[in-house]
């Protein structure tokens, strides 16, 4: 029966491995024969027709076309861990198996698959750690700036489009409205909100301190420069004194926040996807337009 062997076996012939004399043989048989496999000191046994199922190092090993070590006992002595091994003999039977949970766990057979050359379980194991890291995306991070000089190192050296929400109330020489207060702790909450949202797409940055004097402003840039701004506040004359009034433009936020992906850099996969939908849509308006003079020329004629 192909498998790993007894825990009680592999300690003694990993033992005996170790001490005892190797030779360097070429392996060849028929498809059920079995062979005995000491893997980093695991011990497996498992058939020729497995080991040669598809493209990789075990079949070069397995048939005849390279020389492999054995010790006196007849153990194929394979130089590497051996914990995962049992995983790579289930691909090889059934061409896909259910992946660990743990993430290093995944990295560790990635490697193992890499070395034996089995390309379908690197995939397979590239796919998993890759949605293993899009797992940890809406926990972001945001940078808050304190200077203009941060500000613009941060601009400058992007390749993501920015959002920055400067707020400071401190700034403010006059009273507020009453309604100003609530509208400053909407307007954080919103870029909270965002900021989740397009996590990984869009920077979002924190000005707490501000080059002005402006008290709660909404600033986005896309390829290094700013292409739009919203100032959230303005003063308000009364007949007996100024006071200060901050609005949240909730709309006109999400807009521009919209736009600004206009500015994000795609991958290669989605810059041609993108091209490709392009392309479709510039057809389908060449054949309305097309349409559209048919038409016009079908309504001239029949006046």
């Amino acid at each position: 029966m192909s498998g790993e062997a007894g825990t009680t076996g592999t300690s003694t012939h990993a033992s005996a491995a170790a001490t005892g004399p190797t030779s360097a043989v070429k392996i060849r048989g028929s498809p059920s024969k079995y062979v005995k496999l000491n893997v980093g000191g695991a011990l497996f046994y498992t058939t020729i027709d497995t080991l040669t199922k598809q493209d990789n190092m075990l079949r070069a090993m397995f048939s005849g076309r390279m020389e492999v070590l054995t010790d006196s006992e007849g153990w194929i002595l394979i130089d590497r861990c051996g914990k995962h091994f049992n995983i790579i003999l289930n691909y090889l039977r059934d061409g896909q198996i259910p992946l660990p949970e743990l993430q290093s766990e995944i990295e560790e057979l990635h490697n193992e698959a890499k070395y034996y050359l089995i390309q379908g379980l690197v995939d397979q194991c590239q796919k998993a750690l890759k949605r293993k890291r899009d797992e940890y995306f809406p926990v972001c991070r945001i940078p808050v700036i304190t200077s203009q000089r941060e500000a613009q190192l941060l601009i400058n050296g992007s390749t993501k489009p920015i959002v920055k929400l400067l707020y400071n109330r401190q700034n403010n020489k006059y009273s507020y409205t009453s309604n100003s207060d609530d509208n400053i702790l909407k307007n954080i909450e919103m870029f909270d909100k965002l900021s989740v949202r397009f996590n990984g797409r869009v920077i979002f940055v924190k000005d707490v301190i501000g080059g002005n004097e402006e008290i709660c402003c909404w600033s986005f840039y896309g390829h290094s420069r700013k292409v739009a701004e919203i100032s959230c506040t303005s003063i308000m004359y009364t007949s007996e004194k100024k006071q200060t009034k901050v609005e949240f433009p909730e709309a006109r936020i999400l807009e521009e926040t919209l736009n600004i992906l206009l500015y994000e850099k795609l991958d290669s996969q989605d810059a041609e996807a993108m091209h490709n939908i392009g392309t479709k849509l510039g057809s389908f308006a060449a054949a309305a337009a097309c349409h559209s003079d048919d038409d016009e020329d079908h309504r001239v004629r029949k006046t």
